[in-house]
């Protein structure tokens, strides 16, 4: 017999749970997420979940390491609470970038990730455009993987001028931006970067000249892939370039840096909190919200409806 949906949070995203919660018509899960005096983790669920199907929204971003220990106590503290099942909603799964071993005495930390997620208690997984597809695959526990693309893809269309040309930032952002760039039914283009022994060097690959160019990627960080590839279309003619990221980690001096760049817009969902005030201080950035696709794919596994159209590209 399927029990009510309960929804809890760590404190990664809690402007993201609310908006599920909401459109879910559910109240939040009672809960303390706070620290003792020496910065250790404390976790008291204030209901009853025995027996129950738990949803934990938490995002692995920044700070990381506090937020991945947040969900690991949080899910202990479910487990040895009764908790039926315990699904560990993830809107931003970080050390995504460390997927593989590219060197040697290299740590596959998306991996290691993946078991203690698993070790902690989790029984499912969702979670929004991974860097790596292959991640799914670290799990031993089933993974819904949402994509992103249809939130964007609606976003642009209503702003469509009929010049566009979607480009890929790099060699492992093509399938996503191929994808991207057949539902909307424009041309693609690829950035071609290489570090030689003596200088680096950058081309766009197809026709962007005179085009409004569209950059597409699955995360922004420091903002130097975005910047680079606005800078290399601008050099190749682009009549204008914006760019379209789902997870919005800007650390740094990234939003100066994307202020004083090419890139007359940057669109985000948040997937990743951004506080208000960096909102009002950096006009270029724009936010979509994800809590729909994540409210919906939380309603379908619950009631054990396919989530398919929810995983798909485009």
């Amino acid at each position: 017999m399927q029990s009510r949906i309960v929804i809890l949070s760590g404190n990664s995203n809690l402007p993201l749970t609310r908006k599920v919660c909401s459109l879910l018509g559910v109240a939040q899960c009672k809960a303390v997420v706070g620290r003792f005096s020496d910065g250790e983790v404390r976790v008291e669920v204030g209901e009853n979940v025995r027996g129950m199907d738990v949803y934990v929204i938490q995002s692995m971003s920044p700070p990381i390491n506090e937020n991945l220990v947040e969900f690991l106590v949080l899910t202990d503290a479910l487990k040895r609470a009764s908790a039926r099942k315990i699904n560990a909603v993830i809107p931003y799964y970080g050390y995504g970038r460390q997927d593989q071993k590219d060197k040697p005495r290299v740590a596959v930390s998306s991996k290691m990730v993946a078991d203690l997620l698993t070790v902690a208690g989790a029984d499912r997984v969702i979670t929004i455009d991974l860097h790596a597809d292959q991640i799914e695959g670290f799990f031993k526990i089933p993974v819904d993987h949402l994509k992103t693309a249809r939130v964007l893809l609606e976003d642009l269309r209503k702003r469509l001028k009929g010049t566009e040309v979607v480009v890929a930032p790099d060699a492992g952002g093509v399938e996503r931006a191929r994808s991207f760039a057949k539902g909307l039914t424009v041309d693609l283009a690829i950035m071609d970067h290489r570090d030689t022994w003596d200088e680096a060097c950058s081309r766009i690959v197809g026709k962007v000249d005179g085009r409004r160019v569209i950059i597409l990627d699955d995360m922004v960080d420091t903002g130097r892939t975005l910047i680079r590839t606005a800078e290399g279309a601008r050099a190749a003619g682009a009549a204008s370039v914006e760019a379209y990221c789902v997870h919005a980690i800007l650390s740094g001096d990234a939003c100066k840096s994307i202020e004083a760049s090419p890139i007359e817009t940057l669109t985000v969902t948040d997937t990743v909190p951004l506080s208000p005030q960096v909102v009002a201080r950096w006009e270029k950035i724009r936010i979509i919200s994800v809590a729909p696709t994540l409210a919906e794919a939380i309603r379908r596994v619950h009631y054990e409806e396919s989530v398919s159209s929810l995983i798909t590209r485009a």
